[in-house]
């Protein structure tokens, strides 16, 4: 929401302007500068330059092929996983996925295809969501969370 506020403000204050052609500055990796124009070249009052910064989305969600693959992606990881256990049939799993998507990088794991990891990790209903880091277990919880307690779960996990 707050994105898409800025987008609208930025390209407001862009088509209130005449731009000059070729006199845009170069474009920087973290910032787009405003347009270097003389004084008679603008409609309206000239305001200060904006900057419009961007951020990376570090959140992926990858699905776990075999145990292999796990032991690759999630136990050797340097760097803290969350582990969803789901079923196709579930329906909290249908809810929850999403709402852990958007937050961390996740591996998820069909129980169905993978039984020999749910028996591993002692999975006994879905959704099971585990927090691992550096290959271990730092934390697990049973069923659906609303959004604050899944904050709280993966604090535990970056802490």
């Amino acid at each position: 929401m707050a994105q898409r506020l800025l987008l609208r403000r930025f390209l407001a204050s862009v088509v209130s302007r005449r731009p000059c052609p070729g006199r845009w500055g170069p474009l920087t990796s973290r910032a787009l500068p405003a347009p270097q124009c003389g004084p008679g070249d603008l409609t309206g009052t000239p305001s200060q330059a904006r900057s419009l910064y961007t951020t990376r989305v570090c959140a992926t969600t990858f699905n776990i092929q075999d145990g292999p693959d796990f032991q690759d992606r999630v136990v050797n990881s340097e760097t803290p996983v969350v582990v969803d256990f789901h079923a196709q049939w579930c329906g909290p799993c249908k809810i929850l996925g999403p709402r852990l998507e958007k937050m961390v990088v996740m591996a998820k794991v069909d129980i169905d295809d993978h039984t020999d990891l749910a028996i591993e990790y002692e999975v006994s209903a879905v959704p099971t969501v585990l927090a691992m880091k550096n290959g271990d277990v730092v934390d697990k919880f049973v069923g659906i969370k609303d959004e604050d307690q899944l904050e709280a779960f993966l604090r535990k996990l970056i802490g």
